[in-house]
Formats: C-alpha cells, sequence, structure tokens
C-alpha cells in the first residue's frame, strides 16, 4: 500500500536531513510556481519536514537545497519564466557544478521535463516552447494523446540509478496528458519505462518524470533527489 502523502521511509528522512546539515543551508526547498500542479509539490515536501519556498522570481531561489517544476501548461511556463526573470537564473542554478554552475537537484514532472529537454517534438502549437536545454533529451508533448488518454500504472524503477533507497521497487505512476522522453544523450540514465517507452530518467543533479509522482501517495523520489546534491 502507498505511503501517505508527504511520507517516507524512515532511512530516506534520515539521508535528506543529514544531507541539508552537510551543506550547511536552511531546510528550504523550493517549487516553481508560475502554473500548474506546484500545491501537491508543496505538501510531499512539506511532509518530508522542508520549508518550501514558492518561487516567483529570481530572489526566491536564494538558499534553496532543492527545486521541484511541476506539471501544467508547457507552453504558458516557458513564457511565464521569462516573464518573472528566471531563466537565465534557473539555468545557471541547475546547470552542473563541473561546467560551473550550481548543481541544484531539481525533480521535474510532466511539463517541468518538457522545459528542461534538449529539444521538443511535437510543439504544434503557435507559440514554441522555450527549453532551457540542460536535459540532454528530447521530450515529445502529449505523446500518449488528449486529456481523457491519461492513464495509472504501476512502474518498476531502478532506484540503483537514484543511488538506491529501501523498499519496493514499484512505484505508481499517474500520466495525465504525459510526455515522453526520447534519444538520451549519454549521461542520461534510464530509470523506469512503461511499456518499452522512457518515463523516468536521471542526469546527474537532475531526476525527470513524465508522470506526476506528487500524486501518487509515495514521496520516495522526492526523497531520493535530496541526496543528489552531496554526490
Amino acid at each position: 500500500m502507498p505511503a501517505p502523502p508527504g511520507t517516507a521511509p524512515a532511512r530516506l528522512k534520515s539521508a535528506a536531513q543529514a544531507l541539508l546539515e552537510w551543506r550547511a543551508v536552511t531546510h528550504r526547498a523550493g517549487v516553481l510556481a508560475l502554473q500548474g500542479d506546484f500545491a501537491a509539490h508543496s505538501r510531499v515536501l512539506t511532509g518530508l519536514g522542508l520549508e518550501v519556498v514558492l518561487v516567483r522570481r529570481p530572489a526566491d531561489l536564494a538558499g534553496l537545497c532543492v527545486l521541484a517544476m511541476p506539471g501544467g501548461e508547457t507552453t504558458t511556463m516557458s513564457m511565464l519564466l521569462d516573464d518573472a526573470g528566471l531563466r537565465q537564473p534557473l539555468a545557471e542554478l541547475i546547470s552542473p557544478r563541473g561546467i560551473g554552475g550550481g548543481g541544484l537537484p531539481v525533480l521535474a514532472t510532466c511539463a517541468g521535463a518538457i522545459l528542461l529537454a534538449r529539444d521538443v517534438a511535437r510543439d504544434e502549437g503557435s507559440v514554441k516552447v522555450r527549453p532551457l536545454g540542460l536535459l540532454d533529451a528530447v521530450v515529445e508533448r502529449n505523446a500518449y494523446g488528449r486529456q481523457v488518454d491519461s492513464f495509472e500504472a504501476e512502474l518498476a524503477v531502478d532506484w540503483a540509478v537514484l543511488d538506491g533507497a529501501p523498499g519496493s521497487p514499484s512505484f505508481h505512476g499517474v500520466f495525465i496528458r504525459a510526455p515522453l522522453i526520447r534519444q538520451p544523450g549519454p549521461a542520461v540514465q534510464t530509470a523506469a519505462r512503461h511499456r518499452g517507452e522512457i518515463v523516468l530518467v536521471r542526469q546527474e543533479n537532475i531526476l525527470a518524470a513524465t508522470f506526476h509522482p506528487e500524486l501518487s501517495g509515495d514521496s520516495r523520489l522526492h526523497a531520493a533527489v535530496l541526496a543528489f546534491g552531496s554526490k
């Protein structure tokens, strides 16, 4: 049975708290809150004992230990990044430390994954998404169809890709107008598939999901991302 929303196995929570102390920062988690389902991510992160900051302007990025980029309407979110002046600060903060970036651990779900992509497929609107280009993959919008084609499925997660996690490998995936991850680069590790298609990947400090873990009642993915900052 899934854990209640906002909870995590004790060992995961302990690891997250230890990481926060190691980084000598306040327990501040950011949730990009320009549009979309940011409230659900906020509840999960609050349940992990973190202070949640709704990120709507560059100043909100200060002192974060982790960031969630939620699902929503991707084109609108892309435009709002520019309106809020967040595009460049986000890119600098999320870029890997090895190339001079902040290496901030990020969980990007659905539209959030699209915004991080190298390129966007099936971007058919008159206004195009401008992805940040931080995840070396192509993400295909609405790959399963329209809202009525949304579904739920059990996923077998390769927790070793996420540096290990206790408990069952099974994770309940909620897919809502879900994208798919295509053409991953050599640094991108696949952590889960659904019917052969890639739905969860890790690239260094980035975890990108085409589904909505914040709606699953299972906070293990949120907790696992916290540990990325220690690598």
